[in-house]
């Protein structure tokens, strides 16, 4: 079994879309492994963004990710990171398929309602960065 992390963004807490975006995963057929609300500190925001940092969207990103709660989130099931990036869809929700998360929810790159690993070593920093296990 392959484990993932993915994280509604505060857009998407603030819009009351936690619960339809678990279902999907669930539906899916991931196994829902850990989850909370939590406000990202800044430096936890710094570690999760770090391939960033220097880029001139940064600043933005982690004044975004810290504006409020997230949902982050440990699923799991076999191909566990390639599935989930198939139901959140592309990073630019208008250019993400009708059917996945961002292509049914998100509006813009800055706010596209959900984070997911893009690799099972990513993941697991991610995991780390988040969770005590």
């Amino acid at each position: 079994m392959e484990r993932t992390f993915c994280m509604v963004k505060p857009d998407g807490v603030r819009r009351g879309c936690i619960g339809d975006i678990i279902s999907r995963f669930e539906c899916k057929g991931l196994r829902l492994v850990d989850l909370k609300l939590v406000t990202l500190t800044a430096d936890q925001a710094a570690r999760h963004y770090a391939e960033h940092q220097g880029k001139d969207f940064y600043d933005d990103l982690i004044q975004f990710i810290t504006s409020g709660p997230v949902v982050p989130m440990i699923l799991e099931g076999p191909n566990a990171v390639a599935a989930s990036r198939a139901l959140i869809g592309a990073t630019d929700p208008l250019k993400a398929a009708p059917g996945t998360i961002r292509g049914d929810y998100g509006l813009t790159v800055s706010e596209n309602i959900i984070h997911g690993a893009d690799s099972p070593e990513n993941a697991d920093r991610e995991i780390a960065n988040i969770f005590t296990l």
